[in-house]
């Protein structure tokens, strides 16, 4: 299991045990200064002095920009958003609200799923480690699971360390909401959840933020940063989760930046949020394994986590009750810091979330009927409906918790769930280039990959390239060639438009596929892809491919382009010939099959004219004039 703070189990089989036990002392050791906070009547914290510092930082791009989109999914997409706080572009992946394809014009309010201390740069805990993604499937919300931010804190830094330029709080609240209000039908009314170190992170955001949201979930949150003790575990915890220095990010102890972000310091700035806090007790609960000793699991660090995670909590709920400020407090009588616990507390939090964001707490009533029940039946793995039939471009679709059916009389009803589903939302759906689905989900007779086919295309996946279209002529053409089977392989990019002429290009795993109305569409591939390239693709010279590679002799091979040639032979490498002179001059004495053989230059200047080298010769033009020598 993923641990927030730490992550114990996975450390311990690559050797790091000792870790696990020196963190779990420390968390432990900490337990008796806090209790005698708690028993003194009072919280003690750091004296506030010195100034916060504020690095120099690189623009990454426009503000409010989106570099790159991937959709994992029909209703789960990565962007990459251009940060310029941070300075490059930061991934965060949407679960898009139940209704997301079903009403168009709709618009959701918005959860952050806040990760725990060792956030990965690849994938959101949440999404890694629990239910989320199935469970929030039917909830009509969107959900923002921000990528990264390993020991952050989700807090803007005070410096760079570790090659990072941590400015979370900016992007979170600042940079990202108008690219969801804008291009995602994402509302303004937000919630935030978060586990361990998110924990921590959702209460201080929505109270520094005041306004910004609504709903505040800490899930065995640290609440209690400056208490005396803590900046140092915090510390610690930080340095062993990737090396980071808690100087950077809230300066020393005394500074005024950790005070600043402490939960519990800022709490009667939560009046009026919806908040939910819970931890365990750190005993051995359902989700640990027992050691032999009563009452201890053998998550040694995750039980003095949980203690910790205890403590604070409870101190905060005391001065919210103080404050006269409402919150739900569970706490378990059992279980340690690890995922099944925040997994299971996600799903108890949700009627308070939905009922706070204005959304319905169980989905619609819903069944399969008609021409699609047929498929929804013969399908379990699809799982249950989610929505009511709905029109769709040519044709009525329902949407489940893993994919979706679609049916229309000249194409049939078929499912398109996972990567394909993804790679057919981004090529707009039914009402794009590719149509109305006519197969299922099929496996490739190599065995590596999924495809569905459909009116105007098809979409390939395999776990090596991901799931892409291809449609229009290069589908006809890759088709001919013996589609995966055939020379290029798998579709490895989207078909985009050639820059600068009139064009389209796709690529796959061997080369690429290029269509004008003028050539129609060719393949290059391998060595002569490469050199290709090196030439300025289409925009060079050369002009578009006019066949695809062609074989001659000594297993050589060549594309012939609009302007020229290029010729490949596994004893020469690959030269262009350019239309004209030297190439009338190379056919005259039977191109690669007669006395002088392949190329083995490309065309040079040489003075009065232009010269090529080939195996066993040399055309020279000057004058207008060819010598083959």
């Amino acid at each position: 299991m993923r641990v927030g703070l730490e992550r114990p189990e996975r450390r311990d089989r690559a050797g790091g045990g000792w870790r696990r036990r020196a963190l779990g002392l420390v968390a432990a050791a900490l337990v008796m200064p806090i209790a005698a906070g708690l028993t003194s009547g009072g919280i003690a914290t750091a004296q506030s002095i010195g100034t916060p510092g504020s690095p120099s930082t690189v623009q990454s791009g426009p503000p409010g920009t989106v570099q790159k989109v991937d959709w994992i999914t029909d209703r789960r997409v990565a962007l990459w958003v251009n940060s310029p706080s941070m300075g490059v572009p930061i991934q965060i992946q949407l679960l898009l609200a139940r209704d997301w394809n079903a009403k168009p014009e709709a618009k959701f309010p918005v959860v952050y799923m806040l990760d725990g201390m060792r956030a990965r740069d690849d994938e959101n805990g949440w999404t890694l480690e629990s239910d989320a993604e199935s469970f929030y499937a039917d909830k009509n919300v969107n959900v923002v699971l921000p990528i990264g931010g390993q020991s952050s804190f989700y807090a803007d830094w005070l410096d760079q360390n570790n090659g990072q330029n941590y400015k979370w709080e900016t992007f979170l609240t600042k940079e990202l909401p108008p690219v969801l209000e804008s291009s995602w039908r994402t509302t303004q009314t937000r919630g935030v959840v978060g586990l361990s170190m998110g924990g921590t992170s959702a209460m201080m955001l929505a109270a520094r933020n005041q306004g910004f949201f609504k709903f505040a979930g800490s899930l065995s949150g640290i609440l209690t940063t400056t208490t005396l003790g803590m900046p140092q575990a915090i510390s610690f915890a930080m340095s062993d989760a990737g090396g980071f220095d808690a100087g950077a990010m809230w300066g020393n102890p005394t500074n005024d930046a950790w005070a600043a972000h402490d939960p519990y310091l800022l709490a009667d700035k939560l009046k009026g949020v919806s908040l939910y806090i819970s931890s365990g007790s750190g005993t051995t609960g359902p989700y640990d394994q027992p050691s032999g000793i009563p009452g201890i699991s053998t998550n040694y660090a995750g039980m003095g986590l949980e203690i910790l995670s205890r403590l604070t909590s409870q101190t905060f709920a005391t001065k919210l009750r103080k404050l006269g400020i409402p919150a739900t407090v569970n706490y378990r009588p059992s279980g340690t810091h690890t995922w099944p616990y925040w997994q299971f507390e996600l799903h108890q939090l949700w009627p308070q979330l939905a009922t706070t964001l204005g959304v319905e707490v169980d989905k619609p009533a819903c069944a399969p009927g008609g021409a699609i029940a047929g498929v929804a039946n013969s399908s379990p793995w699809i799982g249950d409906c989610l929505t009511g039939e709905y029109g769709v471009p040519g044709g009525i679709a329902q949407d489940y918790r893993f994919g979706r059916i679609f049916f229309s009389n000249p194409t049939g009803t078929h499912a398109v769930a996972g990567r394909v589903g993804g790679a057919y939302q981004n090529a707009g759906g039914p009402g794009g280039v590719l149509g109305l689905p006519t197969t299922g989900e099929l496996g490739t007779p190599d065995g590596r990959g999924r495809f569905n086919h459909f009116q105007k295309g098809s979409i390939y996946w395999t776990p090596q390239t991901g799931g892409y279209a291809v449609s229009g002529a290069i589908k006809d053409e890759w088709a001919k060639q013996g589609y995966e089977k055939g020379p290029l392989g798998y579709p490895t990019a989207d078909q985009i438009k050639t820059p600068g002429k009139d064009g389209l290009v796709q690529g796959f795993e061997i080369g690429a596929m290029y269509w004008s109305p003028q050539t129609g569409a060719n393949a290059v591939q391998g060595m002569i892809m490469k050199k290709y390239g090196e030439l300025n693709w289409e925009n060079g010279w050369l002009g578009f491919p006019q066949t695809s590679e062609i074989k001659v002799k000594d297993n050589g091979r060549f594309n012939q382009f609009q302007n020229g040639n290029i010729y490949w032979s596994p004893g020469t490498g690959a030269w262009s010939v350019k239309n004209g002179p030297i190439f009338d001059a190379w056919k005259s004495v039977d191109y690669e099959n007669g006395r002088i053989g392949f190329p083995i230059s490309d065309q040079f200047d040489v003075p009065g004219g232009v010269e090529q080298r080939f195996q066993r010769g040399v055309i020279t033009i000057r004058d207008g004039k060819a010598d083959i020598r």
